[in-house]
Parts: structure tokens; C-alpha cells; sequence
């Protein structure tokens, strides 16, 4: 089966304000890169999946953005869930309601659906074949998975520290992703396994120094969490609930609004 990572720009764009951009992951059974790279908008991105996929019966695509959203008001229960149960670890999510002006993972589900992937809310456990795609949040996987290391909180590669100053929090950051970038190389012996360096795109994330500037960070930033959905997509296809976890409540009509989480044993309920 190849596993999918789309870390997917939560903004369509606009024909005066292109989407940010999209990082694109796609991992073989035995961790080494099959494909990295970024796309902006959502036919890019489908346009993408449809190649890497091509013609392979069995891929499972992890999305990091909401997918089902029906909720007209307050926060998803997945997304409450991730509060509740991997607070400790500094790691929250975002709220999402039918009301949200950012909802580019709905429009790029039935897109996908067409291409013949079917989502999947995490209830029945995790496909063993087909085309499937779930959603999925990187945050979960960093703290979730002991062999990373991050027993206390999450590593800070994205927003420093409330009332720091840019001096002082650009660099904080880049070390930061370094540090990540490096400890994700663990990964290379786990099961799963994880090898950045097999793709030129995905090695060059371990090469330093880490860029200061916003733009060119949040560049790199993009493709090592697809990189991180695409290893969650393997994770869950390999040992489903023993390793994961399903976040968000049973409901019907199916799909369920659920995000499917790495999770350590003090991080379920």
C-alpha cells in the first residue's frame, strides 16, 4: 500500500490571492519517499494524488485539515478531544464549524471521492486495502510517538512563545525544526519505518542552518509535516488502534468527523 501525506492549505485562494501552499508527501511500504514536493490549490493537489497514485488499487491518504465538518457552531468533538487529551503536551486544535471561512479539506473530499477514495472516520479500524483517506493532525503524531522524544510538550517549529520578539523567536523556531527534522530520523529503524534522506526533497530538511525568514521556513515546514501525515498513514495502516487512536464521537450518516491520532497509552481515554 503507498501512504499519501497532503499537509493541506486550509485557504482555496482566490483568482487575486493564490492559496498558500500545500506539502505533498508519498511514502512505499518500507518508509522511502516515493514522491515530495508542493502544490497551491486544490486542483494541484488533486492533480498530484491522481499521479502518484496512477494506478495502484491500495493507497491510504492522510490529510491534515478538516475533512467532514457539520457542526454549525463551537468546535468539533475531535477537535475538543485533542485538548483534552494531549493538552499536557502543550498541543491543542484549531475550531472548525460550518462557518469557517477556511474549509479547503471539504471541498478536496469529494474530489478525492471521484478519484475513487473513500473516507474512512477510524471506527471500523484501519483499511487493509482500497483507497481510503482519513484525517489526521501532525501535532499528535510528534507527541504521541515516544520514539521522538517529546515527553514534555511540543516541539515549538511553528509559533514561538506568546510576546517573544521576532529577533528572538525566528531563530528559537529554526532550531527548533532542526532538532525535529534530526529526531525524525528515528524513524529510519521503527515500525513503520520513515527515510527522509531517500528523496532529494525530503533530505534537504535535514540541512542546516534552518532559514529565518517566514516564507521560506513555512516552505520547508509544509513538507516535513506531510512527511509526518504520510508516516501517520503508515502507522495506522500497520497496527491501527495499538499505536493510534480515534478522535471524535460515532455518528450517522458516516463518515464521522474524527481525526485518527498516534497516541501513547496516557493520551486515551
Amino acid at each position: 500500500m503507498i501512504h499519501l501525506g497532503v499537509d493541506l492549505a486550509w485557504g482555496e485562494g482566490s483568482a487575486t490571492r493564490p492559496a498558500n501552499e500545500t506539502g505533498l508527501v508519498a511514502l512505499s511500504e518500507d518508509g522511502g519517499v516515493l514522491a515530495a514536493g508542493w502544490a497551491r490549490g486544490l486542483d494541484a493537489v488533486v492533480a498530484w494524488v491522481a499521479e502518484t497514485a496512477g494506478d495502484e488499487p491500495d493507497v491510504l491518504v492522510a490529510v491534515d485539515a478538516p475533512l467532514v465538518v457539520t457542526n454549525p457552531s463551537g468546535q468539533r468533538a475531535c477537535e475538543t478531544q485533542v485538548g483534552q487529551r494531549y493538552g499536557r503536551w502543550r498541543v491543542s486544535a484549531n475550531t472548525t464549524n460550518t462557518r469557517s471561512p477556511r474549509l479547503a479539506g471539504v471541498a478536496l473530499l469529494p474530489r478525492l471521492q471521484a478519484l475513487g477514495f473513500t473516507c474512512t472516520d477510524g471506527w471500523d479500524g484501519p483499511p487493509q486495502g482500497g483507497r481510503a483517506v482519513f484525517e489526521c493532525y501532525p501535532y499528535t503524531a510528534l507527541v504521541g510517538v515516544a520514539e521522538l522524544g517529546y515527553d514534555v510538550e511540543r516541539p515549538r517549529y511553528k509559533r514561538p512563545p506568546r510576546g517573544m520578539r521576532v529577533a528572538e523567536s525566528r531563530p528559537l523556531r529554526a532550531a527548533a525544526f532542526e532538532e525535529l527534522a534530526r529526531r525524525l530520523t528515528r524513524l529510519e529503524h521503527a515500525d513503520p519505518s520513515l527515510h527522509l534522506r531517500s528523496h532529494p526533497a525530503t533530505a534537504a530538511l535535514l540541512q542546516g542552518p534552518a532559514p529565518l525568514a517566514d516564507a521560506a521556513h513555512k516552505h520547508r515546514e509544509d513538507l516535513l509535516d506531510a512527511a509526518v501525515c504520510a508516516w501517520t498513514a503508515s502507522l495506522w495502516h500497520r497496527h491501527g488502534t495499538g499505536r493510534c487512536q480515534v478522535l471524535g464521537e460515532r455518528s450517522s450518516p458516516r463518515p464521522a468527523a474524527t481525526i485518527i491520532a498516534p497516541a501513547r497509552l496516557e493520551q486515551r481515554r
